[in-house]
């Protein structure tokens, strides 16, 4: 593939797909097609055709049963029309070297997929949830993140402090143990933390941590580092002017970055 396509999932409650479609193609990607999960269904659409698969937020299936809960199952029991297995394809597409984003919504996907944190390389086995935030409120607010530089992730690569949005109402992780806690620190999974915004350190302190996440989890690459699922909308924050305090001169990384990362590291694998 010669160029940078990324396929934006929407349907059954996403409402994220637009502005971040835009995002990608700002980022540089070529192609940013917003695909409905039908069309992957119908075969009207293909995960082979593209490179980069962006599962955007927004509200799946209501959120019954647990924020993308139906759709986890959705996607591991549904066939084309053609009787392959859709995991099967996603699968494929990430074996055959695909990036994978996970928004907020996309991000509570991709971890009752099993698809983050794969620790051990264990793919496809749910390891970790996110569950209700402390504050038992949908919590709407800008927040200081930290990247961790250690972590494998290509998506944050060059990047140290970002301040994004979080919108949701589940992002508080839970693992299934301490030790599956400790190892996401221990093989550099947490790719983004909460942190305090005058000591840069992880935070558990409500407003900076908005849901109580465990050591200010706010993101999780898989050890590939091809794979990022995170609570914050970095495509919320796409030009200078969404930033909230932007008429009185204040600015940070543009979430573009993110999603740039992503694209120059495809176009590298062209070469």
């Amino acid at each position: 593939m010669d160029h940078v396509k990324a396929l934006v999932l929407t349907g059954y409650g996403t409402n994220c797909h637009r502005e971040t479609a835009h995002t990608a193609l700002l980022a540089g990607a070529d192609q940013a097609d917003v695909v409905h999960f039908s069309q992957l269904i119908s075969g009207d659409k293909r995960l082979v055709d593209y490179n980069f698969l962006i599962f955007p937020g927004g509200f799946l299936d209501g959120d019954d049963l647990g924020a993308a809960q139906a759709a986890a199952l959705r996607w591991r029991y549904a066939k084309t029309d053609l009787g392959n297995s859709l995991l099967e394809e996603l699968r494929f597409f990430f074996d055959s070297g695909g990036l994978i984003l996970g928004i907020c919504n996309g991000f509570q996907l991709l971890v009752k997929l099993g698809l983050l944190p794969a620790l051990g390389m264990r793919y496809f086995e749910r390891q970790v949830s996110l569950s209700h935030n402390d504050s038992a409120r949908f919590e709407d607010r800008w927040v200081h993140l930290r990247v961790n530089s250690q972590s494998p992730c290509i998506f944050t690569r060059g990047l140290n402090n970002l301040y994004f949005p979080v919108r949701h109402g589940e992002g508080k992780l839970v693992a299934r143990s301490e030790d599956t806690l400790a190892g996401l620190e221990r093989e550099g999974l947490v790719a983004l933390t909460y942190v305090h915004p005058e000591t840069g350190r992880p935070s558990m302190e409500y407003p900076y941590n908005p849901n109580g996440s465990p050591k200010g989890i706010a993101g999780l690459s898989d050890p590939s580092g091809r794979i990022l699922g995170l609570m914050p909308h970095p495509e919320a924050y796409n030009h200078l002017t969404n930033h909230p305090a932007w008429t009185r001169g204040r600015q940070e990384t543009l979430g573009i970055s993110l999603l740039a990362n992503g694209v120059a590291y495809l176009r590298s694998q062209e070469k």
